[in-house]
């Protein structure tokens, strides 16, 4: 089994923000779950159904469709479709790159 690279950003910042603050644990995951399926595998984006990603983490599809709009809502998570029923591109964004200390 492969390591998962992960900042330690995301660790030591944004899980106690998203599930202490906000008190949102489905978010964390849900990020963490986007995060792996695409920047740890080497892409900027993933194309993944709200089903799917439900069902891969074991959240409802509604759990996961909140922690969607919370993500984008705080700058976390860029989304789109390229039509209207499309399947949706996410792109996990990462606005602490450049402002972690060496």
């Amino acid at each position: 089994m492969a390591d998962l690279p992960l900042d330690r950003y995301i660790v030591d910042v944004l899980m106690p923000d998203l599930i202490g603050h906000d008190r949102s644990a489905s978010t964390f995951l849900v990020y963490l779950y986007l995060w792996r399926q695409s920047v740890a595998r080497g892409r900027a984006t993933v194309e993944v159904s709200h089903q799917t990603i439900a069902s891969d983490i074991g959240l409802a599809k509604t759990t996961v469709q909140a922690a969607i709009r919370r993500l984008k809502r705080r700058r976390l998570l860029s989304a789109k479709l390229r039509h209207a029923t499309a399947t949706p591109i996410y792109q996990p964004l990462r606005p602490w790159i450049g402002k972690l200390p060496p």
